[in-house]
């Protein structure tokens, strides 16, 4: 799964890589900055080969910034080096030379908490394993998921620890919440059903009427949509690989991706309004 960048992230990342506020010279360099940019494929957007001359904060800002709008992969690709450079060289050892600080460990670790991803304090960075997850905190890591997926992040459809797609996840924590346990032999479309009456929600087996609200109008498109989703879903070896059937296309796999979010964060959101 490819790490997420997101502006909190890229601050906290270049503030890991900077030199110590007295000065005093911290690795990685900017030689190995140089190689890293490189291996990510970011070289044409580093302010270094452009002729600026720019300290390493700046200049890892300015690639993921620019990685943050363009290409996320290679974004989060740069960002797990760095990471694994700075844990190698002491960055996350209080006694090491090149130890970044404990304030600057402890907002990374909130940076990359809040995008579903566990930074230890000895810089052990590792994707959540949700089945060990419950409550509220299940609820902020699907949250976190949901938030990846509306920006297109494929490797958002199928999640960490657990055979299940966002949807499913969601639907399955919905209906726990709501009543300690979900139907776990229930198809996707029963399940989600489930769900939505749980959240108020309206689905298919509702009536259309000309006084409802027009949002149940669109619940009932969300839950089409979603069973939609659901079924382009490459069901053998969930969580390795594509996560879509072979012959979709990618602009199919994208919208599947973002509106599998949509729908996500819409039920996350009316969960903590119940």
């Amino acid at each position: 799964m490819a790490l997420p960048i997101t502006d909190l992230i890229v601050a906290t990342v270049s503030k890991m890589v900077d030199d110590s506020q007295s000065g005093a010279y911290r690795e990685p360099s900017h030689s190995d900055l140089d190689f890293y940019i490189s291996r990510a494929g970011l070289s044409n957007i580093d302010p270094k080969v452009q002729g600026q001359t720019v300290g390493k904060a700046k200049r890892v800002r300015a690639v993921l910034s620019w990685a943050l709008d363009n290409d996320q992969a290679a974004g989060g690709k740069l960002v797990e080096s760095l990471i694994s450079k700075i844990r190698a060289s002491g960055g996350f050892r209080e006694t090491s030379e090149n130890y970044v600080g404990n304030d600057v460990i402890l907002r990374a670790v909130d940076a990359f908490n809040s995008e579903g991803y566990v930074l230890a304090m000895d810089g052990d960075l590792r994707s959540k394993n949700l089945e060990s997850l419950s409550g509220r905190n299940l609820t902020e890591a699907l949250r976190a998921y949901a938030r990846r997926a509306k920006k297109g992040s494929e490797d958002a459809a199928l999640l960490s620890g657990t055979s299940k797609d966002l949807l499913e996840a969601t639907a399955a924590h919905v209906i726990t919440v709501k009543f300690g346990a979900y139907p776990q032999q229930a198809n996707f479309p029963a399940l989600l059903g489930q769900a939505f009456v749980a959240l108020g929600m309206a689905t298919p087996e509702d009536p259309p009427s000309s006084t409802e609200a027009p949002c149940r109008v669109m619940e009932r498109g969300m839950y089409h949509v979603a069973v939609g989703v659901n079924r382009l879903r490459n069901k053998e070896g969930a969580g390795h690989g594509r996560p879509w059937s072979s012959g979709i296309t990618k602009v199919e796999a994208e919208a599947a991706v973002e509106v599998a979010g949509v729908i996500a964060g819409y039920m996350l959101d009316k969960l903590n309004t119940y």
